[in-house]
């Protein structure tokens, strides 16, 4: 059960045909929202490579769910 958790606590980065997957979100609105500060940033992997934080991407998905709820 312990390794099962550290698996759940290990950051991973995920690109961005998996966050607009999770998302529902297109390319467009993911880089919209990132410049209206209100989506995670990516991470630069190299010059030309970027990634999420898996992490960053279920936390904003569950303030979605929270602000629906609070309604």
């Amino acid at each position: 059960k312990s390794l099962e958790l550290c698996m759940e606590k290990a950051k991973r980065f995920i690109r961005l045909p998996e966050v607009i997957n999770r998302t529902g979100y297109r390319r467009t609105s993911i880089y919209e929202k990132i410049s209206e500060g209100t989506f995670p940033a990516p991470i630069k992997l190299g010059p030309r490579a970027v990634a999420w934080v898996s992490e960053e991407i279920d936390k904003w998905m569950d303030a979605r769910i929270a602000e629906r709820d609070a309604v």
